[in-house]
């Protein structure tokens, strides 16, 4: 997600500059306490003067974008009545899901190698890099925990905007590990270790160890989402696509693991992180659990409403499906939301509504025990207390 003004502004500075540009963001024009919206959008600073002749045309774009985005109907929107018509459903959805991703390349051989292994008191943690595919290396950090006996079940963890991978396993940017839990994401994959999971965190496409060289320059908050997201587009693909391969592939290599139950995997992620934890329990049935934090939402009240990164575009979706939907391909295996109540980018009331609408594909698939959420008193940060308590009774 960006900032509308500057492209070059991470997540984390746009939250920080919303108690200046609330209104902005959430409502396409900054108003002015007190004043009537016409008034506000004249008198805000900077701003130009209302031409009165105009007031009864049609030229504000995010109405005009609402107004196309209430007329479609998916086509391929659930409405089955029968678990046998929700799988036929989810056959077809998915088919259409993978396609308008882009599709998925054929696997190349892992090639795995473990960097370093540090040992942490209660946790190791290797740093291990492996092929996704032609010309394309993943890197990421498996946390294991001491003292577990057999196989342990794993969570592959995603960060969101901001400095990676290593913003949610406590890694510095000088590279030394901090003693607190802190950032939005409050290093979730330590919290997983240290609740008996293998922790796989890996980076996502365009963050930290994998920017652009530009990135790199600029600084560690800064991340090449663009110009990668959109070429993607170009080449008729997406970044959503790209990252949720990733995934595929991270759990291709914890299959190898000999410490890990290849049938107890779960993804969670924390906003662009929760995407790909999302999609990926969408197309990938491996996905035992999937958790999303502050991202579960409608497209229409976030994504088509309010300024966010490209990479979390995906051309054409909704002619065929909601958020809702894409959710409802997780069914029946679990399926877990977080939100905040004052998260200004994923808008509270539009997650109740899209919860809603998923708990009824799940009592259609006699799955509403796997079906989870907590809303919680905060902004956009991970939270993680029932979604910890969901894996413990689910995964």
């Amino acid at each position: 997600m960006n900032d509308p003004f500057d492209p070059t502004m991470n997540r984390r500075e746009f939250l920080l500059r919303g108690a200046s540009v609330g209104a902005l963001a959430v409502g396409g024009a900054p108003l002015v306490a007190g004043a009537s919206e016409p008034e506000a959008i004249s008198r805000a600073p900077g701003a130009v003067a209302v031409d009165a002749r105009l007031a009864k045309r049609q030229l504000d774009s995010r109405e005009f974008t609402l107004s196309v985005c209430d007329s479609i109907r998916p086509s391929l929107g659930f409405n089955a009545t029968t678990r046998s018509e929700a799988e036929g459903w989810q056959a077809e959805a998915r088919a259409k899901l993978i396609e308008l991703l882009g599709g998925f390349p054929e696997r190349v051989p892992l090639e795995p190698e473990v960097l370093e292994t540090v040992d942490l008191g209660h946790y190791t943690r290797e740093k291990i890099v492996f092929q996704t595919r032609q010309n394309l290396t993943a890197l990421g950090y498996l946390l294991l925990p001491k003292g577990r006996e057999g196989r342990l079940p794993a969570i592959v963890c995603i960060p969101g905007h901001g400095r990676g991978v290593d913003d949610i396993v406590g890694l510095e940017a000088d590279g030394t590990q901090r003693a607190e839990k802190s950032g939005y994401a409050k290093d979730f994959a330590i919290q997983a270790v240290e609740k008996g999971y293998a922790a796989f965190a890996i980076e996502p496409l365009g963050f930290g160890h994998r920017r652009d060289a530009p990135a790199r320059a600029a600084g560690p908050d800064q991340y090449s989402c663009r110009p990668a997201a959109g070429a993607a587009m170009l080449f008729g693909e997406t970044m959503i696509g790209w990252r949720v391969w990733d995934v595929m592939r991270a759990i291709d290599y914890l299959e190898t693991r000999s410490e890990v139950d290849a049938n107890r995997i779960a993804t969670m992620g924390i906003s662009g992180g929760g995407t790909c934890s999302l999609f990926s329990g969408a197309v990938e049935d491996r996905v035992r659990v999937a958790v999303v934090s502050c991202y579960f939402n409608t497209f229409r009240d976030s994504i088509v409403s309010l300024s966010h990164c490209l990479d979390n575009y995906v051309p054409g979706l909704l002619r065929y499906m909601e958020m809702y939907d894409v959710a409802g391909l997780v069914a029946p295996r679990g399926l877990f939301v977080e939100s905040g109540t004052d998260d200004r980018i994923f808008p509270i009331a539009a997650a109740r509504e899209a919860y809603d609408r998923v708990l009824a594909m799940y009592r259609v698939f006699g799955a509403e025990e796997k079906l989870g959420r907590e809303i919680f008193e905060g902004g956009h940060e991970f939270h993680g207390v029932g979604a910890f308590n969901f894996l413990a009774e689910t995964l």
